[in-house]
């Protein structure tokens, strides 16, 4: 099994920066929760570019931050393809008083928790979902 964490942009002028930490990060992350981690992308891109995927592949005409596509073919395996509106992320680190830089990485872990079957559809998963965020944040030095 390939096991590889890659980075993207589509249409946006950003710079990833520590990628090999984060790498580190994210595999510590899906091994705690008991998932092997595989081939993962983040796509950093518009506004208007995940809302055509979230429009297409979803049939949803919102925004929003993050849509994550899980691509594993094996049982607890983390594989898949993650976008992120970096529009999103900046007016989210705006709205809670947050870096850009920790904001992306609180997306990017919540992709990876919705690879690993977390949702937040109700109060309950929201709360579950945002604890393991914040854990996972904690962790990230």
């Amino acid at each position: 099994m390939k096991r590889e964490i890659r980075f993207f942009t589509e249409g946006v002028d950003y710079l990833i920066r520590e990628k090999g930490k984060i790498r580190l990060w994210v595999e510590g992350a899906v091994e705690k929760e008991g998932y092997v981690p595989g081939e993962l992308n983040f796509i950093i891109c518009t506004d208007k570019y995940l809302q055509k995927i979230n429009r297409k592949y979803l049939n949803n005409r919102l925004l929003t931050d993050v849509i994550a596509f899980n691509f594993s073919e094996r049982e607890h395996e983390v594989c898949g393809e993650i976008y992120i509106s970096l529009e999103r992320v900046r007016e989210n680190a705006k709205k809670y008083k947050q870096t850009i830089k920790m904001e992306l990485k609180r997306v990017m872990i919540h992709g990876v928790l919705h690879l690993m079957g977390y949702n937040d559809h109700n109060e309950n998963e929201i709360g579950i979902m945002r604890e393991k965020e914040a854990y996972y944040l904690a962790g990230y030095s």
